[in-house]
């Protein structure tokens, strides 16, 4: 292999570093390689390569002064070394370099070029002109254990369906916890997916992992629920994320596909004077999908409720909106148990907001009834105690 140190160097960013990795992981099949031209035509013609649904040319095109330079020098044979945080991520066996259209590869993704739309933006500005394709190797590459962990749990309890959910749990709320064991009386294990952003998020994944994870290790049975994380590329940013989110569901070992009423890439699809979801534009992807109902807290029910089955109406039902329940967090507001198990709610307001309580111990003993022994508490433990006090109903 020719010294990297005389190769001309590719620079990219993590959202670029993240999907070759998937597609040397194999979970972009059919995908198999980055496309050429040709294939790139052919794809954005009929949204399939292989007689499979793909939707969108799968294209290595990095922007930047120094890229472009580079890419219009290479040619065809021609080794470059493509460089990911300033450290060489692979090589790259030049096949062919073409010219794309940034507005056009935006629209293929998104569905619309509006720079008003969350995401086109940063993307127009990682996307260059030039695409180039051709055989890469990863160095210094790391095995994807994901694929073997959910195998394992398959062997375990002898799993004939496996399940997978997408989600970002941001916050995990009563809604998304209804939705899991809605799909867990369905299936045999169940494949949480865990986005994770590259771009900083309101709550790290860290804090929603182990928001999940007490969810799962209290509240389900053992053993029946695997969570993966799934790194939150833009490939998967747009109204087509739900055909990726089968194809590496399917490749991931699942055979089955759950997801939510309200997930953002569904019902967006028109054609034929007819409403369809984009459901019904995958094709080869041997995967069920399944769309579960939208559950909302109806005040005449008492409790949650489909709002397929629920009669009261609009005016009854509280939804469960991520953006308002995560403010209330933000603020430092205990939510409603309603809207937010309160186990939980004390783990993210805990790492939120460390350290917020001038003297806690003097706090928890003049607020809440304790037994008068001299204890060490912590934080999470003085939400879980204020909030008993919350729904203390007798002076109410």
């Amino acid at each position: 292999m020719t010294s990297s140190r005389k190769n001309k160097t590719l620079l990219i960013d993590k959202e670029a570093a993240s999907a070759l990795e998937l597609l040397k992981d194999g979970l972009l099949s059919p995908v198999e390689s980055l496309m050429n031209e040709e294939q790139s035509t052919s794809v954005l013609k009929t949204g399939l390569i292989n007689g499979k649904s793909f939707p969108f040319p799968f294209l290595l095109a990095p922007a930047g002064k120094m890229n472009t330079e580079v890419l219009t020098s290479l040619k065809k044979g021609e080794e470059v070394t493509i460089l990911f945080e300033k450290k060489p991520f692979a090589t790259l066996i030049v096949d062919e370099v073409f010219h794309i259209n940034p507005s056009e590869r935006i629209k293929q993704i998104y569905g619309t070029d509006d720079i008003s739309h969350p995401g086109v933006m940063a993307t127009f500005k990682r996307i260059g002109s030039l695409a180039v394709s051709g055989e890469y190797t990863l160095l210094n590459e790391s095995s994807n254990t994901n694929k073997q962990i959910i195998e394992d749990a398959k062997k375990l309890i002898d799993a004939k369906h496996t399940t997978a959910l997408v989600m970002a749990a941001n916050p995990l709320h009563r809604a998304h916890e209804r939705l899991i064991r809605q799909t867990l009386e369905n299936t045999d294990l169940l494949v949480i997916f865990l986005l994770k952003p590259y771009t900083e998020s309101n709550l790290s994944y860290k804090i929603r992992k182990k928001a999940l994870d007490f969810f799962i290790n209290n509240f389900l049975t053992k053993n029946h629920v695997v969570v993966v994380p799934l790194e939150n590329s833009y490939i998967f940013a747009g109204y087509n994320e739900i055909i990726l989110d089968a194809i590496v569901a399917k490749n991931y070992g699942c055979n089955k596909l759950t997801i939510g009423r309200n997930h953002a890439g569904l019902g967006m699809f028109y054609d034929c004077n007819s409403n369809k979801s984009i459901i019904d534009k995958v094709i080869g992807i041997d995967i069920e999908i399944t769309v579960a109902s939208e559950y909302v807290y109806c005040d005449k029910c008492t409790t949650l409720v489909s709002k397929n089955t629920c009669p009261h109406g609009q005016h009854h039902q509280i939804s469960y909106h991520s953006n308002s329940i995560l403010e209330l967090l933000e603020l430092g507001i205990l939510p409603p148990t309603i809207l937010m198990r309160k186990e939980i709610s004390a783990v993210i307001l805990s790492k939120l907001h460390p350290n917020r309580f001038k003297n806690l111990e003097k706090l928890y003993y003049d607020v809440l009834p304790v037994e008068g022994l001299l204890e060490e508490h912590t934080e999470n433990d003085f939400y879980l105690e204020l909030m008993k006090l919350y729904q203390t109903t007798s002076l109410t």
